[in-house]
């Protein structure tokens, strides 16, 4: 870099340089939180819908079974899209409904903060109950989403790029 140059021609480079770079910065926010909706699904899947239907009905959650398969596939199929960039308007209505509910009936008593270090043992760290910190930073990934649309190698930019094609 020419450190020569005046000020506001550097600074004018470095905004345009960040301008090209932003077209990017969609694809890590849906690599992201796809994987992570899609795992939490895998794991509920993998200790049984059932154990989840209990937990359900635990926190007086209406229709307890039919809400555990509801928010299963939410996260498995609401996951994948984001993760393909495929709709992500539109998947992300019941995706944001579940990260409300699950702020609303569980994280929200245990306060902000995710993680909660409440020691060191010889077995390792032990956690306190998890805030809804990490609710809030999924939902502002998803209307950050939403709202720049899903990026570079996405089903959206391809749908899109067909739709101006083919109505120029």
């Amino acid at each position: 870099m020419n450190n020569n140059r005046p000020l506001t021609e550097r600074i004018s480079s470095f905004l345009s340089d960040r301008a090209k770079s932003a077209y990017w910065a969609p694809l890590p926010l849906r690599l992201i939180v796809g994987y992570g909706f899609m795992a939490h699904g895998y794991a509920k899947i993998v200790k049984h819908p059932e154990v989840f239907a209990n937990i359900l009905h635990a926190l007086n959650v209406p229709a307890p079974h039919f809400m555990a398969w509801a928010t299963i596939l939410i996260e498995l199929l609401g996951g994948l899209a984001i993760l393909v960039g495929a709709f992500v308007p539109l998947v992300s209505i019941p995706m944001a409904a579940v990260l409300l509910v699950a702020t609303l009936t569980v994280h929200l008593q245990f306060g902000f903060t995710s993680i909660k270090l409440m020691a060191v043992t010889a077995a390792g760290p032990q956690f306190g109950p998890p805030g809804y910190e990490t609710d809030l930073l999924y939902l502002a990934c998803l209307a950050t989403l939403i709202l720049g649309g899903a990026g570079p190698f996405s089903v959206d930019g391809y749908i899109g790029k067909r739709l101006r094609a083919n109505h120029p």
